[in-house]
């Protein structure tokens, strides 16, 4: 996925989730939109380089979108607007080969109850039914997911479950979007339903994929699959 031309800058401070402060190469402060409803732990550290894209919709408040950060020396992809998209385009262009043989992907239909599925794959093979997760933090050398507590993925890891007890496949897909995570882990520190229910999950036939994603300013994309450690 190519990325618009971003301009960069430091982060000042991040606060009511969706707003940031940003000093900009030539010192002039500026408030841009925060895409990510998460916790951001490890990736909102005052004084960290950031990067923006600007948008020329004169109907928005905030002209700037925070896209990236700098965070223990690699960048990661902060917008969780993107990793639905990024794998769609790494099913479509082959490189996620266990979600290959499909005929149409479908963003955002409902299921379950009141639920909507990230990615719906129908094809001969059946339907395959992909909610995804994206990855910002890490530990060491683990990724860890979520960063907050997060009863909308412990719904969601209900969800999948009853699409497997009714035939059906369900994926949890973690998108990585920064480049030190070697392996992917269940926060348990910080959700420990969550870790509970993903590891039921796996016991009960919903698969778990990963893919580390490269992340440039110019562009992002999902490079290779890790392995997961419950």
């Amino acid at each position: 996925m190519r990325l618009p031309p971003l301009v960069s800058g430091t982060l000042v401070k991040r606060y009511k989730r969706f707003l940031a402060d940003i000093q900009l190469a030539d010192g002039s402060l500026v408030t841009a939109h925060c895409p990510n409803s998460g916790s951001m732990k490890g990736c909102a550290l005052p004084g960290s380089r950031v990067w923006l894209s600007r948008s020329d919709n004169p109907k928005r408040k905030l002209p700037l979108t925070w896209e990236l950060v700098e965070a223990d020396g690699y960048l990661a992809g902060i917008n969780t607007g993107l990793p639905n998209r990024l794998t769609r385009e790494a099913i479509e262009n082959g490189t996620i080969a266990e979600l290959q043989g499909y005929d149409t992907i479908r963003p955002e239909v409902s299921y379950g109850e009141r639920s909507r599925i990230d990615l719906l794959l129908e094809g001969q093979r059946g339907r395959c039914f992909v909610e995804v997760k994206n990855v910002t933090l890490v530990e060491g050398e683990r990724a860890l997911f979520p960063d907050a507590v997060t009863t909308r993925g412990q719904k969601h890891l209900n969800e999948l479950m009853r699409v497997v007890r009714e035939g059906e496949r369900g994926v949890i897909f973690f998108t990585v979007q920064r480049g030190d995570g070697l392996s992917v882990s269940p926060a348990d520190g910080i959700d420990p339903e969550y870790g509970r229910l993903l590891r039921l999950a796996l016991l009960n036939g919903v698969e778990a994929l990963a893919y580390r994603a490269l992340v440039t300013p110019e562009e992002i994309r999902l490079t290779e699959r890790l392995p997961i450690i419950v």
